[in-house]
């Protein structure tokens, strides 16, 4: 995609809807202005997986990937753009997008797809040859599986940077409900003052089965402690 630009110098003011921008690599360093509303449209499209054939007038044009964007944090727009100027033909690493297709099986029986890593590294043949995303199909996981680097599709003459172990996709298994949760909370509660001795395990059932609560299991355990107490004495 073309982006028209305009050559700049650092104390140079900018006109009304531009904005600077800097492309650079180990032997060049490039500095110039973009018209901001057609930088953000294309960059809307392009990502930062996308070829933009930067043209300055009266100048140089070159080849180049965004590197990052400075945004206005109130007005969310973009401020200053940072480029890497490519050559076609040689090989160059770059994060890609990672997409799901499909319905997981495992989310029939209320699974969760969890996306572990939004992007992975890779190492394309040349800037024409990055793809634009890397798709991942779900369709057959269940809860408990998981799709690790190393098992997702690349196009031909793309590589692997990204650790092939690292988990990009898992199924989860369902959340539980507060209530739920509450209650797994005091089961292990309960299994804590049972293993202390502060409960006996008739009294851990009677809790669990909701006829009396852990306050009352405990005073009346300790009442029945200083009545033997007594008794003895």
């Amino acid at each position: 995609m073309e982006l028209k630009a305009n050559p700049r110098s650092t104390r140079e003011e900018l006109l009304a809807g531009k904005m600077p921008a800097v492309a650079y690599n180990k032997e060049q360093n490039v500095s110039f202005t973009l018209d901001r509303k057609e930088f953000d449209k294309a960059f809307r499209v392009q990502g930062r997986t996308g070829i933009f054939d930067i043209v300055i007038e009266g100048g140089e044009s070159f080849p180049a990937l965004v590197k990052t964007v400075q945004m206005d944090a109130r007005r969310r727009i973009p401020i200053h753009v940072d480029f890497t100027l490519v050559h076609y033909g040689e090989p160059l690493e770059v994060a890609v997008p990672v997409h799901l297709s499909g319905k997981a099986a495992g989310e029939i029986y209320g699974g969760l797809v969890d996306i572990v890593v939004h992007n992975l590294q890779v190492l394309a043949p040349g800037p024409r040859r990055i793809p634009q995303e890397l798709l991942i199909d779900v369709t057959k996981l269940k809860i408990g599986d998981h799709v690790l680097a190393g098992q997702v599709k690349l196009p031909e003459g793309v590589k692997l940077v990204s650790d092939p172990e690292l988990m990009v996709v898992s199924v989860l298994p369902p959340r539980m409900s507060e209530g739920e949760a509450a209650a797994e909370d005091q089961a292990a509660q309960v299994a804590g003052l049972v293993a202390a001795g502060e409960l006996s395990e008739e009294a851990a059932e009677a809790i669990l089965e909701g006829e009396t609560s852990v306050e009352a299991a405990k005073e009346e355990a300790k009442e029945a402690a200083e009545g033997s107490e007594g008794t003895e004495a």
